[in-house]
Order: C-alpha cells, then sequence, then structure tokens
C-alpha cells in the first residue's frame, strides 16, 4: 500500500519555537511508518519556510535549518495541487506530494488560525482544529464569552489595549485591579505556554506585569485568581468525542508557568485526577460542551479549574496542545488506553475522512 504524505510543520517565529521542535520531534517519532511518510516543513523564528529531509536529532537540537538537508519551500495555495513547492538553486522547483498537513505549532502565527488558513485555502485536509476555532481558542476574551454564553462558569475578567496604560498612568486597570482583588493574573490576550502571565499578589506589583504581558501582545486581560486547582480534559474528534482521563496540577506555590509547565521542578501532574468518578464525569461533560462552543474539531487539550466547593470554572482551550512523550494530551489519553500511535492514527484519519 501507498505510504501517506503526512506534512508536520515545526518551530514557528512566535515565543513557543522551542516548544514546538520539542513537540514535533514526539509526533514524528511516534508515526506509524508502515503507513505514514513524514514531510517535514520547518519554519524558523524569522518565518523562513524549509522542506527538511535530515535527522529528528537536529530539530531536538535546533541544528535543522544549518546544513544541507534544508531547501526553501512553501505549501501550494493551488487547491487542486496538494503539494510543497520545493525551490532548488540550480534546478528550479520540485514538489512533494502532501495528503493531510499536521501542524504542530505553538502560539501567534501557528496555532491562531494562520497557518490553518493556509492549509484550508489549499484545500489540503487538516489534521486538527480549523481557522475560526484555533482563532477563538487563542483568543482568551472571546473564548470565554463565548463559553459563558453557553452555560460554562469563567473567571472575572477585563480586557485592556496599549492606550489603557498610558492613560492616567494606567488608572482604569488599577481601578478593575482593586475591585477584583488580589491576588489576580495578567495575560496578554493571544499568548501560549504562560509567556507573559503573572501572578499578581499586591498592587505594588502590578505595573510591571502589565509591562510584560504587552510585550506578547497588544491586549492584555486582568483576571480574577481561582481558588482551587487546574483540571485538563484531552478530546479528540469532532461529532462523536473520546475524552482521555482528566489530569490533575498539584503546585506547591505560584502558578503552572512555564518552567513549570515543561520541567515540574516543584510541581506535579495526576493522571487520572484525585477526584470523585462523579465529578470526573463530569468535568468531560463539561469539556466536551467547551469544545463544541468553540468549534474544535480533531483533538485540543480543555482546561478548566476545580474550587474547593467543587465549582467547574472554564480556563483556555490549546488547540495544539504539546505532543512531548511527557505532555499531558498524550498522557491522558494513555490513561485512557491510547498509545501515542494510536491518537496520530486517529487524529490524522479524521482529518482525511473530513469528519
Amino acid at each position: 500500500m501507498e505510504k501517506i504524505n503526512v506534512a508536520v510543520i515545526f518551530g514557528g517565529c512566535s515565543s513557543e519555537y522551542k516548544v514546538s521542535l520539542e513537540s514535533a520531534c514526539g509526533v514524528i517519532l511516534n508515526l506509524n511508518r508502515d503507513k505514514y511518510e513524514p514531510v517535514l516543513i520547518g519554519i524558523t523564528r524569522e518565518g523562513e519556510w524549509f522542506y527538511f529531509t535530515g535527522d529528528v536529532d537536529e530539530i531536538k537540537n535546533d541544528t535543522w535549518f544549518t546544513g544541507k538537508n534544508c531547501m526553501r519551500a512553501i505549501l501550494s495555495p493551488d487547491r487542486k495541487a496538494h503539494k510543497l513547492l520545493v525551490f532548488h538553486k540550480e534546478d528550479g522547483v520540485d514538489t512533494v506530494p502532501v495528503d493531510v498537513a499536521f501542524p504542530v505549532l505553538h502560539g501567534k502565527w501557528g496555532e491562531d488560525g494562520t497557518v490553518q488558513g493556509l492549509i484550508e485555502l489549499a484545500g489540503i485536509p487538516l489534521a486538527g482544529c480549523g481557522v475560526l476555532s484555533s482563532a477563538l481558542c487563542m483568543d482568551k476574551d472571546r473564548a470565554h464569552k463565548l463559553v459563558e454564553a453557553a452555560g460554562v462558569c469563567v473567571p472575572k475578567a477585563r480586557v485592556f489595549g496599549m492606550q489603557a496604560k498610558i492613560t492616567e498612568g494606567g488608572r482604569e486597570i488599577k481601578d478593575f485591579a482593586k475591585e477584583t482583588g488580589y491576588p489576580l493574573f495578567v495575560k496578554p490576550v493571544k499568548a501560549g505556554s504562560s509567556f507573559g502571565v503573572t501572578k499578581v499578589g499586591e498592587a505594588a506589583c502590578l505595573k510591571e506585569a502589565v509591562e510584560l504581558a504587552f510585550l506578547y501582545d497588544d491586549q492584555i486581560i486582568v483576571e480574577e485568581n481561582i481558588d482551587g486547582f487546574e483540571v485538563g480534559c484531552a478530546v479528540l474528534g469532532k461529532e462523536t468525542l473520546t475524552v482521555g482521563e482528566v489530569d490533575e496540577i498539584e503546585l506547591s506555590g505560584g502558578f503552572f508557568d512555564f518552567t513549570e509547565k515543561y520541567t515540574l521542578k516543584t510541581s506535579a501532574i495526576h493522571v487520572p485526577a484525585r477526584i470523585s468518578a462523579q465529578k470526573a464525569k463530569e468535568l468531560k461533560e463539561t469539556a466536551k460542551v467547551i469544545y463544541r462552543t468553540l468549534g474544535c474539531a480533531g483533538f485540543a487539550r480543555v482546561d478548566m479549574f476545580l474550587t474547593p466547593e467543587g465549582k467547574i470554572v472554564f480556563n483556555e482551550v490549546n488547540t495544539i496542545p504539546g505532543f512531548t512523550e511527557h505532555s499531558r494530551y498524550p498522557g491522558m489519553m494513555k490513561a485512557a488506553g491510547y498509545s501515542f500511535g494510536e491518537i496520530l492514527e486517529k487524529i490524522i484519519t479524521l482529518a482525511l475522512e473530513g469528519i
């Protein structure tokens, strides 16, 4: 049987570039090579596209773009082509067939609907969420508003633009923070992996947190702190949904920031979560509501908070969650009985069937 060419797109010009490399390695190494042929497309930090034919270790150590195994390339936008255009310095343009595109990109210009738009324009089957759902899930404010309209609790929050930072010394931001109470969170509206996020314990630290968040986006969101702990649900599918076991993040202090997410230095992840079967069922059903409300398809990780009183509060949806061997999404699915390879098989099959 002829192999299916899977375009694995990695890197990207976002703050989560290195995270993408790790996730891409996880996907590439767990693809069933008897059935799938990876077509590796790397995007540098500067936004240059390359067709990469080297070893996975070169992606892992971020040297993939430095040797002879790279040629400039771009997906053809021609809906009848379904090809990667590869540009040779001397021999002109070559083409590589693409049967399905699997973007393994995190953050802006990769997880926010931009690359998804290119893939959909080209008529290539897309593994994962489409343009609209990707854009909505990246925008914390709009995602919260839609989910709240669907009947799910969300944190009290307010969005501020750059003008609010300079008007009367940020008075409007300060007033909302005072009204909300400390501790609270200051976040970029559109960013991932907790880049630019600060848990602010007192008014004196607010200005610095606001400045940091604005480094990552032109809008920030000031959000109330939710007592309790964070839980997550790995969701797979579109019409018929499969949900992995609920996981639980145990923190020793602070919040689940970038360092903790990728090193677990002082925190731990429990799969399954240390909650009752009834509460786990409720969380899974809530995750399905959120997933469908935001138009997700293929796969996504739905993150929520569980308060001491047992109340479920929406946090965010990651439309391209981490895909390393130790990432939460494959961990939750593994606890539900699905291997890494089986997860990828299901995601790619969904894309090819257009379901």
